[in-house]
C-alpha cells in the first residue's frame, strides 16, 4: 500500500536566504538549488543533497506539498522530482489535483469555516484597526481564507502579538508568528484535514509529515510518524509529542535530515536503521 509523505514547505523543505543558517566556514557550505526565482530573484533554496533526496522520495512514496502559501505563491516553487499529483494549498483550503482545485473539497472547507468561526472581515477589519503602521509593511487577505501581517519583526510588540492570539481565540481563530509574518487562520483551516482526505483517496496505509511553525502541529499529531526541525515556533516551544521526532538539525540542512528521515521510514528495509 502506498506511504503518504505530507510535508511543510518553508523552512521546513525549502529556505529562503535568511533561514538557510549556514554557519559553518564558507568552504564546508552544502551546495545549493534556486527551486524559487519571484520578481526576477532568487527566494527560496534546498541543498543540491536534498534535492536528490526528494527526486527519490517522489518515486517510492506518494509525496504531497503542504503549505500555508496561497496557490499562487506555491506555483512559483519548481520542486526537483516528479510532479506531485496531489499538493494542500492556503493551509488545507485547497486541495491541487494535478494543479487544479478540487472545488468540491473547497467547498466543504468553507461550509465548515461558515458554521464554526468569526468571519474573515471581522478579524481583517480588526488587524487594520488594531496593528501599527510603525511596525506593519502589509496587510495581506490570501485566498479569501485567512489573513496576514507582513511586519518588522524587530519593532513588532511582543504583547500585541499575545493579545492578539487571545482576541482570535474567542473567535475560533489561531495566530501564528513566522519569520516577518504573522497569520491568523480559522482553525477549522487544517492541513491535518486535507492530509487525511488524500490518504483517503490514494488508500495510504502510513502517513509521515514533517513541519516547523505552529500551523503544522494538526498535521504532525495526524500523521503516523512527525518530524520537525530544530528551529522554527515548535522547537522555541520545545513542543513535542508520542509520535514526533524532534531533530537536532537547524536551518538548510535540517531540510535534508527530514527527507533521509522520510525516505527511511518509508523504505526502512532499502534504507536501514543507520541512513544519515
Amino acid at each position: 500500500m502506498p506511504v503518504l509523505v505530507a510535508s511543510d514547505l518553508d523552512r521546513t523543505l525549502i529556505y529562503s536566504s535568511a533561514a538557510l543558517a549556514l554557519t559553518m566556514p564558507d568552504a564546508r557550505a552544502p551546495r545549493l538549488l534556486c527551486v524559487e526565482v519571484h520578481e526576477s530573484k532568487p527566494l527560496s533554496f534546498m541543498t543540491e543533497t536534498a534535492a536528490g533526496l526528494l527526486t527519490e522520495l517522489g518515486d517510492a512514496a506518494v509525496f504531497v506539498p503542504t503549505t500555508t502559501r496561497t496557490r499562487k505563491q506555491y506555483q512559483r516553487i519548481s520542486l526537483p522530482g516528479p510532479e506531485p499529483k496531489y499538493a494542500i494549498c492556503a493551509n488545507g483550503g485547497h486541495l491541487l489535483v494535478d494543479g487544479v482545485t478540487d472545488e468540491a473539497w473547497h467547498a466543504r472547507v468553507q461550509s465548515k469555516l461558515a458554521a464554526e468561526c468569526a468571519p474573515l472581515e471581522e478579524v481583517r477589519q480588526y488587524l487594520a484597526d488594531s496593528a501599527d503602521p510603525a511596525w506593519v509593511r502589509k496587510h495581506r487577505v490570501a485566498e479569501d481564507l485567512f489573513a496576514y501581517l507582513v511586519v518588522e519583526r524587530e519593532l513588532l510588540p511582543e504583547e500585541w502579538v499575545k493579545e492578539l492570539a487571545v482576541w482570535a481565540e474567542n473567535r475560533g481563530w489561531t495566530v501564528s508568528l513566522q519569520g516577518r509574518k504573522i497569520y491568523a487562520v480559522p482553525k477549522p483551516l487544517t492541513k491535518s484535514a486535507a492530509m487525511r482526505e488524500v490518504a483517503h483517496r490514494t488508500g495510504a496505509t502510513l502517513t509521515l509529515a514533517a513541519g516547523d511553525s505552529l500551523l503544522d502541529a494538526d498535521l504532525l499529531l495526524a500523521a503516523d510518524k512527525g518530524w520537525r526541525p530544530g528551529h522554527g515556533e515548535l522547537a522555541d516551544e520545545a513542543w513535542t509529542a508520542p509520535n514526533i521526532t524532534a531533530l537536532p538539525e537547524r536551518g538548510v540542512l535540517a531540510g535534508e535530515r527530514i527527507l533521509q528521515e522520510f525516505l527511511r521510514a518509508a523504505h526502512p528495509t532499502t534504507h536501514g536503521t543507520d541512513f544519515v
